[in-house]
């Protein structure tokens, strides 16, 4: 794959595009089997992606004026608030490409004034676009306050008309003179949830709910989880940092009978959570919004039999690493994206052994990665 924007020296995040791509799982797959440590004969072929149009959303920081506003990244070596037009970028699907032009056009019709980081003014900072398998939107507008909240109401149906495959439009506000992507208040203009169809599950998404990035490679991530799970039969299963319910909510479908706990700390991927598990008829799935690592302070005798988790990049850290250590539960799957953080993990949990492993190219042209492992108890 080529790419102009790194050719010309515009956008340097895909470090690894000058190497072939089997070059490039190879790369990763080094990495990842030094830092683990584990026999070979636990490693499942990596799941490998395309290189171009995965992406399935679209991190957008917004400069230029209102009359001509860029969509794009800060750009490199330049001014604090200068930006470089991204909208071209070959990752991302095209129908987050194809929503770009209108979304600029309703920048100046909604005189929506890109916040400038040196003057410390200005209004719209950020715009985030997500894009589900069937083509519909989730296009959220980070604001620095609530100034333009008439005059984009007032101008939506415009927009809603030139894409009308916008399942959802919200405003966040985030306030800070920071390098904050988002803050904790958003208010839903349109819709309410965009549908993402994963293995003919239909999860949905609201607009602070966490997703990955690559909709194929989730895909496939669910299911090798859920094969192990549905191999081992489990009639308990609890799902930690369970987003909006990927893990839990095809296990559930999977395995006859399952009772499922998903724990999340946000409240709006637990609602999502439990739509998706409504919509499908699976009164055993249950969801509580609730820091994962609070099931640490709970009796380790009652664990169920199979826990997933699948944290933030840092790990699950200590506290839950060793509550699994003394638990009752048979099995864990744990998802990670930093092999690192897994590995301190692993060392905190010795009677927990490690019987697979698969590398998923989450991150394609990057040195990012996800790996799902199967841990039994010794």
């Amino acid at each position: 794959m080529r790419c102009d924007y790194l050719e010309r020296d515009l956008c340097r995040s895909c470090t690894l595009l000058h190497l072939r791509y089997p070059d490039q799982i190879a790369r990763k797959e080094r990495a990842v089997r030094d830092v683990l440590g584990l026999p070979e004969d636990v490693w499942l072929p990596p799941v490998t992606s395309r290189q171009d149009r995965f992406r399935n959303k679209a991190k957008l920081v917004v400069g230029g004026t209102a009359a001509a506003p860029v969509l794009g990244i800060q750009t490199i070596d330049g001014a604090p608030g200068q930006v470089t037009d991204l909208t071209a970028c070959p990752l991302h699907l095209e129908t987050i490409e194809a929503s770009l032009p209108a979304l600029a056009r309703f920048v100046t019709t909604a005189s929506l004034t890109p916040y400038d980081i040196a003057a410390r003014s200005g209004e719209l900072k950020y715009l985030l676009v997500t894009a589900s398998p069937d083509g519909e939107l989730l296009i959220r507008l980070v604001l620095r306050s609530r100034e333009a909240e008439t005059r984009i109401r007032k101008h939506l149906p415009g927009l809603l008309a030139d894409l009308p495959h916008a399942a959802v439009v919200s405003l966040n506000l985030q306030p800070q003179h920071a390098a904050v992507l988002e803050g904790p208040e958003e208010i839903v203009l349109h819709g309410e949830t965009l549908t993402m169809r994963v293995n003919d599950l239909p999860l949905h998404l609201r607009p602070r709910s966490f997703f990955q990035t690559s909709t194929d490679v989730a895909a496939a991530l669910y299911r090798q989880a859920t094969a192990w799970i549905a191999e081992l039969g489990p009639r308990t299963l609890w799902d930690l940092y369970c987003g909006v319910g990927g893990f839990a909510l095809h296990a559930a479908r999977a395995v006859p009978g399952l009772e499922v706990l998903g724990i999340e700390v946000s409240t709006e991927a637990v609602a999502s959570a439990g739509r998706t598990a409504a919509d499908l008829g699976l009164p055993r799935a249950r969801f509580m919004a609730q820091d994962a690592g609070a099931v640490a302070l709970g009796d380790p005798s009652q664990a169920p039999d199979v826990v997933v988790v699948n944290p933030p990049r840092r790990g699950i850290g200590a506290p839950l690493a060793q509550w699994l250590e003394t638990s009752s539960a048979a099995h864990v799957v744990y998802s990670s994206c930093n092999a690192a953080s897994l590995a301190r993990d692993l060392a905190a949990m010795p009677s927990l052994r490690v019987e697979r492993a698969q590398l998923l190219d989450m991150f394609p042209n990057t040195d990012h990665y996800e790996v799902l492992t199967l841990l039994a108890r010794r």
